[in-house]
């Protein structure tokens, strides 16, 4: 048979629906939501928020029928080891913990839209984040660059626009346009760096990238080791490590209440999670380079939050929300240290799952202090840290709750998920050789207490002035009670954490 007559190799890809189910539902939803924003009368807008709230939560469910096994799809024909998605172990934790943060998120923002009583457009909201809630969701599974970058714009994008959407609100535009110029310098480096990478490899496969990266010709190791560089570069933006953290205090602020804390938990777990898979699955020959530069990046970045949540006055205006900021920059720190520890580790696999199950930790107990702050935040609006003096007074269940949060977030017991947690971070530290950075993490705890637990003691301290009484919106006290269930919970049998997260590579 001449080769004319051969049979033409198909180039269709098939695709597998249950595996793409959780972020394809969501991005559904999100257009569902701004079509049907169009024909539902203004009085119905909460309606709205509810499909998002119902959506979110059938994607999370959706994740249960994929934990018998790993499912591909869209991969190369004839190559079933390259695929652009994988629906493994450790995308589908990333997923759960995505896709439960943005839901949380949207039970916040259910008051929020809510409270601000047409100052915020209901259907641009619920579409923008759906939308970066898909992006978030498909980027723990993808497995290619190109998918990669998609996966992150399409998580970053909305949230741009969302933090910019109150109207008229002149912190808010300055706050979306800080965010916006400072992402878009760091993607553009980072798309720079995905090229130079695809000249000297010929691939964008995060496997075959780590087979060929190895073998460069010469003349083009250069340009290959500044293409590992600059791809690095977005990510570690995203995680708002040092020094791509200045946007976070001011961003948080301007933002919604309900979005800072969204861009607090799941913005950093998609700037972690791109990291590891560029780092780990992509560039492990280059782990000599990676792995020293990231455990300074992870000294600096906890150091620096840690020391700039320490210079907050309680007086000062939204500094409950900037004290929490620069907590998320100094957590940023801890969460950098076990993914520094994997170029040094020979079981890379367990370090990467101390820093999922960290993550997994910060996300409930973050969530869960936001929700306290957007609650004292609807009785008084410049939501100081001052304000919170005598809450145990007037509220206790809620005093309780929010001391509860910032002892796990301190370390400190009963919060004993967020002291296992630490441990967990700083053994992955200590075994992998790096004692100067578990002596450098050590110190930056021990700095943390003192706000920690001033912000804490303010609670039971008694009230100055005439105390307010807060309503406790259904959807608020819903997100407070998941985030307390779920962190009494695990700090009862920590162990489910690391149980959940281990054996999360690939």
């Amino acid at each position: 048979m001449s080769a004319l007559a051969q049979p033409a190799v198909s180039l269709v890809q098939s695709v597998d629906w249950l595996a793409i189910a959780p972020p394809t539902l969501t991005a559904v939803a999100a257009l569902v939501v701004l079509v049907a924003d169009l024909f539902v009368p203004r009085t119905r807008k909460p309606v709205l928020g509810w499909v998002s709230v119902a959506a979110l939560a059938a994607s999370a469910l959706l994740l249960l029928p994929l934990l018998d096994g790993d499912r591909s799809t869209f991969c190369v024909t004839g190559h079933p080891e390259l695929c652009s998605y994988t629906a493994d172990h450790f995308a589908l934790v990333v997923q759960f913990l995505v896709l439960g943060g943005a839901l949380l998120a949207a039970l916040l923002s259910v008051t929020a839209l809510k409270d601000a009583r047409g100052g915020l457009p209901e259907g641009e909201f619920w579409f923008l984040l759906l939308s970066s809630a898909a992006g978030a969701a498909l980027l723990p599974a993808a497995r290619d660059l190109a998918t990669l970058i998609v996966a992150l714009e399409v998580a970053s994008l909305p949230a741009f626009a969302l933090v910019g959407l109150r109207h008229g609100d002149r912190r808010s535009s300055d706050a979306a346009l800080k965010f916006f110029l400072s992402s878009v310098t760091a993607t553009a480096v980072s798309l720079m760096g995905v090229s130079f990478v695809y000249a000297t490899t010929g691939t964008l496969y995060l496997t075959r990238i780590a087979d060929r990266v190895q073998h460069v010709d010469g003349q083009l190791q250069t340009l290959a080791q500044t293409g590992v560089v600059l791809t690095l570069v977005g990510f570690a933006f995203k995680t708002a490590a040092v020094p791509f953290h200045f946007w976070v205090p001011d961003t948080y602020v301007g933002a919604p209440l309900p979005i800072a804390a969204y861009l607090s938990v799941v913005g950093k777990a998609v700037g972690f999670t791109g990291l590891i898979l560029v780092t780990v699955v992509a560039f492990p020959s280059y782990a000599a380079a990676w792995g020293p530069a990231l455990a300074v990046l992870a000294a600096l970045t906890m150091t620096v939050g840690n020391v700039g949540a320490l210079r907050q006055q309680a007086t000062r205006a939204y500094s409950a929300i900037r004290l929490l900021a620069w907590s998320s920059v100094g957590q940023a720190g801890y969460l950098l240290v076990p993914i520094a520890a994997a170029g040094y580790s020979e079981d890379p696999q367990k370090s990467i799952g101390s820093t999922v199950a960290y993550a997994l930790m910060y996300a409930a107990v973050n969530l869960g202090a936001f929700a306290v702050v957007a609650l004292v935040g609807r009785g008084r609006a410049r939501n100081r840290v001052a304000d919170y003096r005598g809450l145990y007074a007037t509220h206790p269940v809620t005093a309780l709750v929010l001391a509860f949060f910032l002892l796990c977030l301190a370390g400190l017991p009963p919060g004993v998920i967020g002291l296992f947690a630490k441990v967990t971070v700083f053994s992955a530290a200590v075994d992998a050789g790096l004692g100067w950075l578990a002596v450098v993490m050590a110190v930056n705890v021990v700095v943390a207490l003192y706000y920690y637990l001033q912000w804490t003691a303010l609670l039971f301290r008694a009230p100055e002035g005439e105390p307010v009484r807060l309503s406790v919106p259904a959807p608020l006290t819903a997100a407070i009670t998941l985030t307390a269930v779920l962190a009494v919970a695990l700090s009862g049998a920590p162990q489910l954490v690391l149980r959940f997260a281990g054996g999360t590579l690939f």
